[in-house]
């Protein structure tokens, strides 16, 4: 199977710890978090993505607005320059214990966060960060 993911989530999973914007949000982050774990394959996608499945029964829901697109192409040029690879929709992309390290340490340092200015969860995943990542959900499982 294939995970549809849009730019910034990619920075988002990266500290995700279990919160969020509701019950259901989580519990769907949860899963897909365990899927991107097993080196799942990721399809970029413009847009809400399989993350926001819980929040899209709203079209008023900030998964639609603009900027939040924004977000996307400013995450989307930020790990395109740090990965070397494209990252835009339809674009495909496997997460390995590698990159989760480097995007990690981009995270940390700064060098990839241009993004997150302005997030309402900002505050949170620079504590996240500054830690070194305690707690978070995103784990790369080892191949068997």
């Amino acid at each position: 199977m294939t995970v549809r993911i849009r730019a910034h989530h990619l920075l988002c999973m990266l500290t995700y710890v279990g919160k969020g914007y509701s019950g259901a949000f989580t519990a769907n982050y949860d899963k897909i978090v365990e899927r991107l774990g097993t080196g799942e394959d990721m399809l970029l996608v413009a847009g809400p993505d399989d993350i926001c499945t819980p929040l899209l029964a709203d079209r008023e829901e900030h998964c639609f607005g603009q900027s939040v697109i924004e977000r996307d192409e400013s995450a989307a040029k930020a790990v395109e320059s740090l990965l070397g690879q494209p990252i835009s929709p339809g674009e495909h992309i496997v997460l390995d214990a590698g990159k989760l390290t480097e995007m990690r340490a981009a995270f940390r340092t700064g060098g990839i966060r241009q993004a997150c200015v302005g997030c309402e969860w900002h505050a949170l995943c620079t504590a996240i960060a500054e830690g070194n990542f305690p707690n978070t959900r995103l784990v790369m499982k080892p191949e068997p």
